[in-house]
């Protein structure tokens, strides 16, 4: 009886054994199945994932820009083209910000593409140099343009104040204030019209400066003190009620009577670019209204801030001030040049 029931557990417990040995061999090829399954769809995953970045390579073109011009001056309006879609121009000098500009969509025509803009001021207090123009784009990533800031001479001169000038500027007025903010609002303003992209035309016909762009200037006011400046424009000398015309087609931002610059008119000409026309001695244009190349917009004058009969014209740039015979040397948007650049 003992001899069976050894021959009995024995055969029961090699079931048991082989039983067991299934059981894990099956639940080993089931994990090694799952895990080859995870890396297979791990490796697909993978793949697709290079090849959607691949194709997204493949169809995104490569960035090509041109920057006009290349080694601007001091004081020099410049002009950034791109083919891709990029948000802000910011220039960069010595580790600060100097200046900034957005970037605006300029509509292809005529069976040419479009392309991105951005326009962008030169501080003429900007240290000459290397500098850089950092393109942001809509994912954020920063593109650096290395450029060469040129320098300029920049004359001097002192000026002797009276009473009444000198009160338009150093007694406190909360409406003077006001004025400030409002043009402010709008040199900070950048659109997306382009009324104007060709070359601009001098407001008046006669050749007399008085005063230039970028002077250095001391101001002596008649209660002892002084104070320095720059002129952020060109002065005409030119008699009182002297036809004044617009240099482009635009948008009259703002005409109006201004404490410090008297009678005055604001035009728009594109994304972030205006036009000024200060001292008059009355305004023609309208605000809110277009007025095309050489429409008269105001008679001279001299009123607000102003030592004598003339008229300051003055560009501005996303806010900064900039040189205006630069709009009348070239081309603010040469759309043929920068198409050739950025697509051939």
């Amino acid at each position: 009886m003992n001899k069976r029931l050894i021959i009995f557990l024995t055969i029961g417990f090699a079931v048991t054994a082989i039983t067991l040995a299934i059981i894990i061999g099956c639940f080993s090829l089931s994990n090694k199945q799952d895990s080859t399954s995870e890396e297979t769809a791990a490796e697909q995953k993978l793949e697709e994932g290079n090849t959607s970045t691949e194709q997204t390579a493949a169809f995104s073109p490569p960035l090509k820009f041109i920057v006009i011009p290349e080694n601007p001056r001091q004081g020099d309006p410049v002009t950034i083209g791109v083919n891709t879609n990029e948000i802000e121009a910011v220039l960069v000098a010595g580790g600060r910000q100097l200046s900034k500009a957005k970037f605006f969509t300029v509509p292809g025509e005529d069976g040419k593409p479009g392309f991105k803009a951005a326009i962008i001021g030169i501080p003429v207090t900007a240290r000459t140099g290397s500098a850089t123009i950092n393109m942001t784009n809509e994912w954020g990533a920063v593109y650096e343009i290395p450029i060469t800031i040129l320098a300029r001479e920049f004359r001097s001169e002192t000026l002797h104040l009276n009473p009444t000038v000198t009160s338009i500027v150093t007694d406190p007025n909360p409406q003077r204030t006001r004025e400030a903010e409002i043009i402010w609002g709008i040199w900070s303003t950048t659109g997306d019209q382009i009324y104007h992209a060709g070359r601009h035309s001098l407001p008046v016909t006669s050749t007399r400066r008085t005063s230039p762009f970028g002077f250095r200037r001391t101001n002596i006011y008649s209660n002892g003190t002084s104070a320095s400046s720059i002129h952020t424009g060109i002065d005409f000398g030119i008699p009182t009620g002297t036809e004044v015309r617009a240099s482009g087609r635009g948008r009259v931002a703002l005409s109006r009577m201004r404490i410090l610059t008297g009678y005055s008119v604001v035009i728009e000409h594109a994304p972030g670019v205006y036009s000024m026309y200060y001292h008059l001695d009355s305004v023609i244009a309208r605000e809110n209204t277009i007025v095309e190349t050489g429409a008269i917009v105001g008679l001279s004058g001299s009123t607000g801030y102003s030592t004598g009969p003339h008229l300051h014209w003055e560009f501005r740039v996303s806010g900064e001030y900039v040189d205006p015979d630069a709009f009348v040397s070239r081309a603010i948007l040469d759309k043929d040049l920068i198409i050739s650049k950025i697509y051939n």
